[in-house]
């Protein structure tokens, strides 16, 4: 009964004067020549930042220890000219463990294609009806990214709003000449990651997670065996779902995300569960060698 009053709560303070995200962002110049690379880098940041932070992008209301810790590091590997630069991206959230001192990881993103210009100071121009430019249309899309997963983990489907939102940012940009925004490009692209998620054949994955945090994480403390039972019915729904779409890129974001956190949680489970955990866990994800200590114990 307290974990449903808690999060009532939670539901009931975003509807009612804070932003949404605690984003911190990171930048990495390592591979530039240039000569003012600090400076460059500590302006990045703070200007990323505060565009995260500090912009309203819902119509809810959240607390200061409501935000959602979310981070963004951004690895530039070229410069091909001044104000130019081709970079990749690792995007992550998470959201507490009620009951616990813990944080688990809701999003764990590689975004490759994370090419954008940027001036020094330059000011962080954005509009959800048209597009500016790359930049802040991918940090929107991120944000409305991090938004929907975050939604879903407290209700079933509850981030579908802002994978509208994602939708609109890629309308907006598919005209330029960036990659990531179009149907025919990578499969692990931004485009794909709406795609999977807005996919109706799909929609497993999502209700996954409700399922997965709320369901089960958020009763772990108090009853392990029926969160990992939760647990490891999410696990099945996966592979029903990789049955049909082996390569979607929410499947592998998902493994990203969970592995560890999916390894513990079994490690002292009872020896049935350890042994469908991880016949699930290593066909699903064999590329990962972590799941050996499910059944090492």
């Amino acid at each position: 009964m307290r974990n449903f009053i808690l999060v009532a709560l939670i539901l009931v303070v975003r509807l009612a004067v804070a932003q949404e995200l605690n984003c911190k962002v990171t930048v990495n110049l390592d591979q530039i020549n240039s000569s003012d690379k600090l400076t460059l880098k500590a302006d990045m940041e703070r200007s990323f930042a505060a565009f995260m932070n500090s912009r309203k992008w819902t119509n809810d209301v959240f607390k200061n220890y409501e935000k959602i810790n979310c981070s963004i590091f951004i690895n530039v590997s070229q410069m091909p000219s001044i104000g130019n630069f081709v970079a990749s991206a690792q995007v992550v959230a998470a959201r507490p463990v009620y009951d616990s001192n813990y944080e688990t990881v809701l999003m764990n993103f590689a975004d490759r294609e994370f090419e954008f210009e940027y001036i020094e100071s330059q000011p962080m121009e954005y509009n959800d009806n048209t597009y500016i430019n790359n930049l802040t249309s991918m940090l929107a899309f991120y944000a409305y990214t991090i938004l929907a997963v975050d939604y879903d983990s407290f209700s079933e489907m509850g981030g579908t709003p802002y994978v509208q939102k994602m939708l609109t940012v890629i309308n907006n940009a598919q005209s330029s000449s960036h990659p990531g925004w179009l149907a025919l490009g990578s499969n692990r692209s931004r485009y794909a990651l709406y795609e999977g998620m807005n996919n109706l054949q799909m929609a497993d994955l999502r209700k996954n997670s409700y399922k997965y945090h709320r369901l089960g994480l958020d009763i772990y403390s108090k009853n392990p065996e029926q969160a990992r039972d939760q647990i490891l019915d999410v696990l099945r729904n996966v592979k029903k779902v990789w049955g049909t779409f082996p390569t979607a890129v929410q499947i592998a974001s998902f493994f990203d995300a969970k592995a560890n956190e999916l390894t513990n949680i079994f490690t002292d489970a009872s020896l049935n569960a350890k042994r469908e955990a991880y016949d699930l866990l290593t066909s699903l994800d064999p590329k990962r060698t972590a799941y050996q200590k499910i059944i090492g114990n």
